[in-house]
């Protein structure tokens, strides 16, 4: 009797992969810190401190556009709130890193310097953890996971989708953005957090805390994007996949979609909030206007212009336009909008893989003018 021989399971990195991978990794955790920390300001190899809190606020954005990938790329819900998962995860760190200025602070009380502006007497109930870096964690990830599991029910259950499903998650953002510019929330109004100095008691302005926070963020990167694989390559990410493609065939199948969308929408918003708590400490600043419409359309943007469905293709697309930002913000700042939204045409029209897209298809047609010529 023959025996029949099941197909392996896809591995997770090819032997490249895995080479270009544990290389990151080198980079990461050994070059760049030799690069800054190692080498004097005054050798050509010295990577500057400016550089290093560029690189590591771009990893942050590179997780959210991998985050990004996850639900529009390979399970078609295109998102247009991202951003205030990202927020909140920030607003939870904000929260942490106010509380350990303590009476450092311009009004020397133990109340962050907003509270003892607007006349304040005790901390709102919200913040009575926020002296905790463990409760901090967890409020990094629940906060964000909660909000995104309350609204992706309701939504998915009542089988929103499409546009409207995209307008709807604009407008629950818009809508905290307001709420959070008010001062009586306690998130800060419009100024939002500010003047940190210290995390887990260490000061946080210090090159060697940079280093921490930057080296802390590529690992985490680098650890979602082999999640996030592990995720679509698994039986649970091709039926994401096949939802994207035929929601209705999934339903016929004996597949219910509602475990799966919200499962995927939770993990994806997670991953924003762990971006946006890695950002906080690296730029110094969270305020409302993170929450900003414009904010989540740009997380779109990274994952169209790198290539949606590739994960890596998100990373890439993340560093392409804010490294473009960082530029032309400071050559020709009042352009830039404008650069954007022409890029997001173009990519829509001309490049509708986007660039790893692209760069497939360059492969596989010098492959087949190499096969015709032999």
């Amino acid at each position: 009797m023959s025996q029949i021989t099941l197909p392996q399971p896809p591995r997770l990195l090819s032997p490249m992969g895995w080479a270009v991978f544990i290389g990151l990794l080198l980079v990461v955790g050994v070059l760049v810190p030799l690069l800054n920390l190692g080498l004097p300001v005054s050798h050509p190899l010295h990577m500057s401190d400016f550089a290093v809190s560029l690189v590591g606020k771009i990893m942050c954005f590179a997780i959210c556009a991998l985050a990004m990938d996850l639900i529009w790329g390979y399970t078609g819900i295109l998102s247009l709130g991202h951003g205030l998962f990202f927020a909140l995860g920030a607003y939870a760190m904000g929260m942490y890193l106010m509380r350990q200025i303590g009476t450092d602070g311009n009004y020397k009380s133990e109340l962050p310097d907003f509270m003892v502006f607007l006349d304040w007497k005790a901390l709102p109930w919200h913040w009575y953890v926020s002296d905790s870096f463990v409760a901090t964690v967890l409020l990094v990830v629940l906060a964000p996971g909660l909000l995104a599991c309350v609204f992706g029910y309701f939504a998915f259950r009542s089988r929103i989708k499409g546009v409207y499903f995209s307008i709807i998650t604009q407008a629950m953002t818009f809508a905290f953005m307001l709420l959070f510019f008010r001062n009586e929330t306690g998130f800060g109004g419009n100024n939002g957090f500010t003047d940190f100095k210290r995390i887990l008691g260490i000061p946080i302005a210090t090159p060697s805390m940079r280093m921490v926070l930057f080296v802390m963020t590529g690992l985490c990167l680098l650890g979602c994007y082999l999640t996030a694989r592990w995720l679509v390559q698994s039986k649970y990410g091709r039926v994401l996949q096949a939802i994207r493609d035929a929601e209705s065939r999934v339903m016929f199948s004996g597949y219910s979609p509602l475990p799966y969308k919200l499962s995927i929408w939770v993990i994806s918003a997670v991953m924003c909030g762990v971006a946006g708590a890695l950002y906080v400490p690296q730029v110094g600043i969270i305020n409302p206007s993170e929450m900003s419409p414009a904010n989540s359309i740009e997380i779109a943007i990274w994952a169209a212009v790198g290539g949606r469905a590739t994960l890596i293709g998100p990373i890439v697309g993340a560093f392409m336009v804010n490294g473009a930002k960082s530029w032309l913000t400071v050559v020709a700042p009042e352009y830039w909008l404008y650069v954007l939204g022409a890029l997001f045409i173009a990519v829509t029209l001309f490049m509708p893989q986007g660039v790893i897209g692209l760069i497939g298809s360059f492969k596989r047609r010098l492959s087949d003018r190499k096969g015709a010529s032999e």
